[in-house]
């Protein structure tokens, strides 16, 4: 891909995250004009209760606001709709993804080895520690989704991916939490399309609170994962 036409769209869901969105797009900004893509960012605000949003404002890029909390799911659904780039990212708005990791995710995609890339906490050679969702549970979810599609991810539940905006066209998604990751990765895999992982580190939140609950939103993970598999079967049937 040429640099000078390849943009890249970077879509950051966000829900009361005054205290690093900041600093996250800071950060996503001097990669982007370092790797010296045409870029644009986009911050959908999930309704934040906290200064997200004006945070999100005064850093100059693009800001869409959520008329009512609606999930992750949603927003980056949303995301999704105003994306015009050829390549599409999404990172979490927490901190604990480092935007300077994503050359190593765009490599890939730019080599035209993959079609999605997933950043994978369990492939980094440093030990992992997350609240998020238990080991057992996202071994649980990756054993699921390499029975039904045959690829095998060590880390299905990850938000930071980067992947080619053609492996989104006329996907119709349903996925308003966080069960989305799932939902993606399994229609995109279904339809053929190339999937694969690289090593990032990760960063355990050091402010504020996940609203991740592990039971409610696990079963919703889970069920998502079937559903998304019997959909994309009816549609190829």
């Amino acid at each position: 891909m040429n640099t000078d036409e390849t943009l890249i769209s970077v879509v950051i869901p966000v829900f009361n995250e005054e205290l690093t969105i900041g600093n996250v797009i800071e950060r996503l900004t001097a990669v982007m004009q370092k790797i010296g893509f045409k870029y644009e960012i986009i911050v959908v605000d999930d309704r934040s209760e906290d200064k997200s949003l004006e945070i999100s404002k005064s850093q100059g890029v693009k800001v869409f606001s959520l008329k009512k909390h609606m999930g992750k799911g949603y927003a980056l659904r949303a995301g999704f709709a105003k994306a015009k780039g050829e390549i599409i990212t999404t990172i979490d708005s927490d901190g604990s993804h480092r935007p300077e990791e994503l050359p190593q995710l765009l490599t890939p995609i730019l080599q035209n080895k993959a079609d999605l890339i997933i950043g994978s906490r369990y492939l980094s050679q440093k030990p992992v520690a997350t609240k998020k969702l238990n080991a057992v549970g996202v071994q649980l979810f990756n054993f699921l989704i390499k029975i039904l599609t045959r690829v095998e991810i060590s880390d299905s539940q990850s938000g930071y991916r980067v992947m080619k905006s053609v492996v989104l066209r006329d996907m119709r998604l349903k996925s308003g939490e966080y069960e989305i990751e799932s939902e993606m990765l399994v229609k995109i895999a279904r339809r053929g399309f190339k999937v694969g992982e690289v090593p990032i580190s990760f960063e355990q939140r050091t402010y504020g609170t996940s609203s991740l609950d592990p039971l409610i939103d696990g079963f919703k993970i889970f069920l998502s994962i079937f559903s998304a598999y019997t959909r994309v079967a009816e549609n190829s049937g």
